[in-house]
């Protein structure tokens, strides 16, 4: 077979990044990414596509990290990437309850196209703003127990527990033995690349 080793090919994973408008899901993303918070930043418009290598033990992957916008007119392209998905991040805010209260729909849209055979990771983030909080960690993790998912609480700001989110997701994965996705070429995306969620928002209660 000649003098080369075979090379088995880097398993690649798709995550899609779900939840509502304002809750930090690509200010995630970008502080995996790259260790970085930008403050003046825009929404995502449709959706954003970044891959990056992560090493777990000896065994690396690659992990496809699709970026939805949370904007209701989007809503529509959104079951086409969760169809082909080894795992579906929803993101919270936990400083605004109503975001909160949003994930059961997330999560219904998720088992709707997957069913089982997708990792579910919840994920309260802003956890930097302590005082102005309203979703305590107790109540998140019961409704993620409730949901089937696992649960984490980040800061894309200080970049609190995000390498460990992304770690704790690799691991789910793999130990659930979760398909390898293959993404179609061709996809034609609607999207502005390298855009950031807004900052500029109002203040969300939290009633």
């Amino acid at each position: 077979m000649g003098d080369g080793m075979l090379v088995t090919p880097m398993p690649k994973y798709k995550l899609v990044f779900l939840g509502d408008i304002y809750v930090g899901k690509t200010s995630i993303i970008n502080q995996f990414m790259y260790e970085n918070f930008d403050t003046n930043y825009q929404a995502t418009i449709g959706i954003d596509f970044l891959s990056k290598t992560l090493n777990i033990g000896d065994k690396s992957m690659r992990l496809q990290l699709w970026d939805t916008a949370g904007q209701e007119r989007f809503r529509s392209l959104i079951p086409n990437y969760i169809r082909d998905s080894s795992a579906a991040v929803i993101v919270y805010d936990v400083t605004n309850k109503q975001t909160f209260a949003s994930l059961d729909k997330w999560v219904e849209d998720v088992r709707n196209e997957r069913g089982n055979g997708v990792v579910i990771a919840i994920v309260g983030n802003k956890t930097d703003k302590t005082g102005e909080r309203c979703v305590t960690t107790e109540e998140a993790e019961t409704k993620a127990k409730q949901l089937g998912a696992i649960y984490q609480e980040t800061s894309a700001k200080t970049g609190a527990n995000v390498k460990e989110l992304f770690k704790e997701i690799a691991s789910s994965i793999t130990n659930d033995k979760t398909p390898q996705v293959e993404i179609k070429k061709g996809i034609n995306l609607v999207q502005q690349p390298q855009t950031l969620e807004t900052a500029q928002q109002k203040k969300a209660n939290c009633c």
